[in-house]
């Protein structure tokens, strides 16, 4: 009862403020209103449970007080008081909306009673409407669940269909090295550049072999390759792999990142890949003359990566379930809807989160945070583990 936030409205001082110390001693203490308009005023200041309404006042009356309070605040129950001769406009409440109406002089345990049973509807329909939440959120979950099945068949076959061609590739490169290894290539023109290419494609197959095993669950973390990642460089690379199709879409795409001390210890593939797929996306969101902003920030403990657009947004529909396996808002063709999952993926098993913000029309933010040391440093050694840290400590004092 002592939880029962009940508002007491009466023109009738005298009877307000008599009914106000009974139900007091009862345990509920009433907020007081003289007329309609006090009694709005001070709903708009702070929500009520219960307001116990007389119909009669000078002014506004109980029943047009009644059809406000249930337009603006459709989960506070009104019990209407009702003089002998007003019966009738106790029963109109009822038609309006009102949970029951009381005849004067009213008897405090009836009036009690009717207020405990009008608090009771309001926590039913509450559970109620948390237990329609909890069902959708478990077939949303079921959903999910059938979907990440789908995927591990998915994925074997997948995995199965690129690593055979991949495996070709990188021995084909393989083989092309040794020959230009060879004394009668020597003076070949432009050797270099064939050099350079060829360690592009297997670069580029390794890392079309990692997005393989990342997908398929097979990359452990003691697999994973730890090492000091400099962020403003990492970017710098990400992006000219993305510049070329940034370009042929004409949209702008810069970083901005003010030092080169933006250092963490993490898995510089998977790192790049969350990179690729952020910007990725960022640049097919955006229309031409549009722009993809990349910006680092420091907060202590960990850095916090941001990839912004002044793309077309997201639907707010859709923002808790672009990261859902299988989503996407592209044509079909255009997009797997795998993308922003091993993206999550990447990141929580780094230790990481990520948080993402839009607006119709305003564009879109992915904000990225990394630990300074991700979760793999539990397999650090300690002599490396203290060299880093004091690396980070001076680089944190010299910036001051």
């Amino acid at each position: 009862m002592q939880n029962i936030r009940l508002l007491l409205v009466d023109d009738e001082n005298d009877f307000r403020r008599t009914v106000a110390k009974r139900l007091a001693k009862r345990g509920i203490v009433p907020e007081q209103a003289a007329n309609g308009k006090e009694c709005l005023s001070i709903l708009e200041k702070r929500p009520f449970d219960v307001v116990v309404l007389d119909v009669k006042m000078p002014g506004m009356d109980g029943i047009e007080v009644l059809h406000h309070i249930k337009n603006n605040y459709p989960k506070t129950e009104v019990i209407m008081l009702t003089g002998h001769a007003t019966t009738q406009n106790g029963v109109d409440g009822i038609k309006t909306g009102a949970f029951d109406y009381l005849s004067k002089p009213i008897e405090l345990e009836h009036l009690l009673s009717k207020i405990k049973q009008a608090h009771d509807k309001i926590l039913r329909n509450e559970e109620r409407i948390q237990e329609t939440k909890f069902k959708v959120q478990m077939q949303e979950q079921m959903a999910a669940t059938e979907r990440l099945a789908s995927l591990g068949t998915l994925a074997a076959g997948v995995a199965h269909e690129i690593n055979n061609p991949l495996a070709i590739i990188k021995e084909s490169t393989g083989f092309m090295e040794l020959i230009l290894k060879k004394e009668e290539f020597a003076d070949m023109p432009r050797k270099k550049d064939f050099e350079l290419a060829i360690g592009k494609i297997q670069k580029g197959v390794d890392r079309a072999r990692r997005i393989t095993l990342q997908l398929l669950g097979f990359s452990r973390k003691d697999n994973s390759v730890l090492a000091e990642v400099n962020l403003k460089e990492l970017v710098d690379d990400t992006i000219q792999l993305v510049k070329r199709e940034a370009v042929n879409k004409e949209v702008g795409i810069d970083a901005d990142i003010d030092d080169n001390k933006s250092v963490v210890w993490c898995d510089i593939y998977q790192l790049r890949q969350v990179l690729i797929n952020l910007l990725t996306n960022a640049i097919h969101a955006t229309d031409s003359g549009g722009k993809v902003n990349v910006s680092i920030k420091d907060t202590g403990n960990q850095f916090v990566l941001i990839v912004k657009d002044t793309g077309q947004g997201i639907p707010k529909e859709n923002l808790k379930r672009i990261f859902e396996p299988f989503f996407s808002t592209k044509p079909p063709g255009k997009g797997t809807g795998l993308g922003l999952f091993v993206t999550r993926g990447i990141i929580e098993k780094l230790g990481g989160e990520i948080e993402v913000t839009s607006r119709l029309g305003h564009g879109t933010s992915f904000c990225v945070k990394i630990p300074k040391f991700c979760e793999f440093k539990k397999d650090l050694l300690d002599d490396e583990r203290v060299q880093f840290l004091n690396k980070i400590t001076k680089q944190g004092r010299s910036a001051h």
